[in-house]
């Protein structure tokens, strides 16, 4: 029988479009105003790792967000959620282009990210709810695939933005587009979770789903591959544009076309992941990801201790993102099928974790100084090697 609660039939080819939209508030919050950062230390009268806590803030809201309203969406289903915490991610994003210091921003971006921690987190356990398996996999790619055009197209849009308007106006098209995702969700986007799927909410209930997602063995190992991957990713995202412009010498329009072309790195490689899922194992795709992940960032390191050459540095850079690609969508997809019954806590502890891990790992990235990619390249390293581990143990837990 079909959830009289669902969104309706004319609307649900663009769920999944809506879906990758509130996904991509991390990248679109962030990526965007990337070029602009060294102009904001400067106008702002603060360091790079000051201005840096920008991202550790946002980071740190979209993790405890996550923490926060996943579990709630389990007991209450996820449109209502959802709602809220778009519009309330809409005021955030009103108070940092309004910001008139460095720890105004701080604060308003930390409640930007924890309202919008709800569109992450749901966006994964909408799928979860509709589908399973390889199908899942395939939608988390596909979603990501859609949501990829964000850190494409952000930083592109915000360095043009930025130098015909300054970095304020850039902060008001990060508002237009957050309105936009909350009337995505008013007409598109319909109840998944009926309420007799529907478990404990609340933070009661949080405390009570947490020992059973938490005490699965495989729904752990897959979702800290997941997260390692992440904060890999955001050691280059964070640390980009100082590495790319001040080490190895870009200017900040090279720098945006440069970022764009690893955003497309990332796509390809969920492109690929898209097209196998079905004919190809997730795990295999998975492992395949994590491996090559591992070999490039070694090469990176490489690289950062023989001074950054520009072009063996820019391709190494790049081909990171094909195996990032191909992590992603498996690991969640993975993770989450351990904990169906669970499926809003589950995106909530990979979702709070992977983001909490790019909010530590953002101001490690710039302790070298501003002009040094050896921090970059030894953390990013040092997270895929944890992603190996990870993974690789949770595969004799699942073969055993």
């Amino acid at each position: 029988m079909s959830n009289p609660v669902c969104a309706p039939a004319p609307s649900s080819r663009w769920l999944l479009p809506v879906l990758a939209l509130l996904s991509a508030v991390a990248p679109l919050a962030t990526d965007m105003y990337l070029p602009s950062l060294p102009r904001m230390a400067h106008d702002l009268g603060t360091s790079a790792s000051g201005i840096q806590l920008t991202l550790t803030a946002f980071l740190a809201g979209v993790a405890s967000g996550q923490l926060v309203i996943g579990p709630l969406s389990d007991g209450m289903g996820r449109r209502r959620p959802l709602l809220v915490g778009t519009v309330l991610c809409l005021l955030a994003s009103i108070a940092c282009a309004l910001s008139g210091g460095v720890e105004m921003l701080i604060a308003a971006r930390f409640l930007q990210g924890f309202s919008g921690g709800a569109g992450v987190v749901l966006a994964r356990a909408i799928i979860a709810d509709t589908s399973s398996g390889a199908t899942a996999a395939k939608r988390m790619s596909l979603m990501m695939v859609i949501g990829g055009l964000a850190p494409v197209l952000a930083p592109l849009i915000g360095g043009l933005v930025a130098s015909v308007a300054g970095w304020r106006a850039v902060m008001w098209v990060i508002v237009a587009l957050v309105a936009l995702m909350y009337m995505g969700v008013l007409l598109v986007v319909g109840e998944t979770l009926p309420a007799s799927a529907r478990q404990g909410g609340g933070l009661r209930g949080m405390l009570g789903n947490a020992g059973k997602v938490l005490g699965t063995p495989r729904y752990v190992g897959f979702a800290l591959t997941m997260v390692f991957a992440f904060a890999a990713m955001f050691s280059y995202i964070s640390a980009s544009p100082f590495v790319l412009q001040n080490v190895i010498g870009l200017s900040e329009k090279q720098y945006t076309i440069a970022f764009g072309c690893n955003a497309l790195g990332l796509m390809l490689g969920n492109i690929v992941n898209v097209r196998l899922a079905g004919k190809v194992a997730p795990r295999r795709l998975l492992s395949i990801g994590v491996s090559g992940l591992l070999l490039m960032t070694t090469v990176l390191m490489v690289l950062a201790l023989a001074g950054m050459p520009r072009w063996p540095a820019l391709l190494a850079l790049w081909l990171v993102m094909p195996c990032l690609g191909l992590t992603y969508g498996n690991a969640v997809a993975l993770a989450l099928a351990e904990v169906r019954a669970h499926a809003g806590a589950g995106s909530a502890f990979i979702g709070t974790f992977q983001f909490l891990g790019g909010a530590l790992v953002a101001p490690l990235v710039g302790l070298g100084g501003d002009h040094d990619a050896r921090p970059m390249a030894f953390t990013m390293l040092l997270l895929a090697g944890c992603a190996a581990i990870a993974l690789f143990r949770t595969l004799r837990l699942r073969d055993a």
